[in-house]
């Protein structure tokens, strides 16, 4: 099966040059999802390139009677962040003009979404699809709009003309995947979100992390608030309803690699979730006791994030994966001063039980910088 492919241009530099982004649609031979796989949106977290370019490889060689839907592909979708340097770091996790992270700036239909309680009421006989069909409808209409303030005489910050292009490429969507790693060294895990938890164990990773809480217009949040917001209006109404839209974020491993492991567990998760959904029909898939898949689950409001107490020199951290107990020492930070004292160590304890799943790359810290996190 051969993608259709299409390059959107994005952003034209002071230079002249052009930076844009490609899109591979594979189109099955029978209707179905819609499912939107994008990575590389913070500049340092490459792995998830690796695992479309795989991806597509491996599409390649199915039919499109294997494929019931379609399936839309953007790798390096943030270009201007991936091409960010600082010598020999890749940082690219914010937009530096604008001060803004470039996984916080999406359009959120949810809080412009004029009288919501309303609309699920005039929706509380008709059919899920009626449903989810008339909603979307509201959502591509209000997002329209936007464009007219982008195509104005006085424009838009070049954040919002981004978010434009990309959430134009996934706004009907029905499975949104945003492949990440951290920015630093990081365990291979996902974020998702309330009533989801029974697609969670298909990406067969080890740990999820349900996002109870929000920083606020990240891609995945963007996507389906809404639809966790309608369904949270049907069931004031008393209508128990669960829509067929999922967001997911993979976090596959560490910053500034392509890490083999994680490649090939995020390349394996998302073929075992699109066979499950009925996507995808490949031979020996899904694997065999995959719906039975063992996890560890956490909540975003229990990650505590560690951060030097003073500056100096990280040493003898725990490391990347292990358990921790409250109480036991996490790092030690060999601290210098300008006072005309010996240097110092100073010690620092677990507040809670947990597991470190992030840890810095960087081991000299200033003061107030993150050294780990715990969940």
């Amino acid at each position: 099966m051969l993608p259709t492919i299409s390059t959107i241009p994005l952003r034209q530099m002071a230079s002249g040059d052009v930076f844009s982004l490609q899109v591979y649609k594979f189109i099955g031979a029978y209707p179905g999802k819609k499912v939107y796989i994008q990575s590389n949106l913070h500049g340092a977290e490459i792995a998830g390139n690796a695992v479309i370019h795989q991806f597509i490889e491996f599409l390649l060689t199915v039919n499109d009677t294997d494929l019931t839907g379609e399936i839309w592909l953007v790798p390096v979708c943030n270009p201007i962040g991936t091409n960010a340097r600082a010598q020999h770091f890749s940082p690219g996790r914010y937009c530096i003009y604008e001060a803004k992270d470039w996984n916080r700036i999406f359009w959120d239909y949810e809080k412009e979404a004029e009288d919501l309680a309303a609309f699920a009421k005039s929706q509380l006989h008709l059919d899920l699809e009626a449903v989810k069909q008339n909603y979307h409808a509201s959502i591509q209409q209000k997002f329209t709009q936007l464009l007219e303030k982008i195509n104005s005489p006085s424009g838009v910050p070049y954040t919002e003309r981004f978010r434009y292009k990309l959430q134009s490429l996934s706004l009907d969507a029905d499975y949104l995947i945003d492949l990440h790693s951290s920015t630093n060294q990081g365990l291979n895990y996902l974020y998702y979100f309330r009533n989801r938890e029974e697609s969670t164990k298909y990406f067969l990773l080890n740990l999820g992390i349900v996002l109870d809480e929000y920083d606020g217009d990240a891609f995945d949040e963007a996507f389906i608030k809404p639809w966790l917001a309608l369904e949270e209006c049907f069931k004031n109404l008393g209508r128990e309803i669960k829509f067929d839209v999922e967001a997911w974020t993979l976090e596959l491993g560490t910053g500034m690699q392509m890490n083999p492991d994680s490649i090939a567990k995020g390349l394996l998760g998302i073929k075992n979730y699109l066979v499950h959904k009925g996507v995808l029909q490949i031979a020996n898939f899904p694997l065999e006791n995959s719906d039975k898949h063992e996890m560890t689950f956490s909540a975003r409001s229990k990650v505590k994030k560690y951060y030097a107490p003073v500056g100096g020199m990280i040493q003898l951290r725990v490391e990347l994966g292990r358990e921790v107990k409250a109480g036991e020492r996490l790092y030690q930070i060999l601290n210098f001063n300008k006072e005309g004292k010996l240097p110092k160590v100073i010690d620092v304890f677990a507040e809670q039980d947990g597991l470190v799943y992030d840890v810095s790359t960087n081991q000299a810290v200033n003061e107030g910088e993150f050294v780990l996190g715990v969940i």
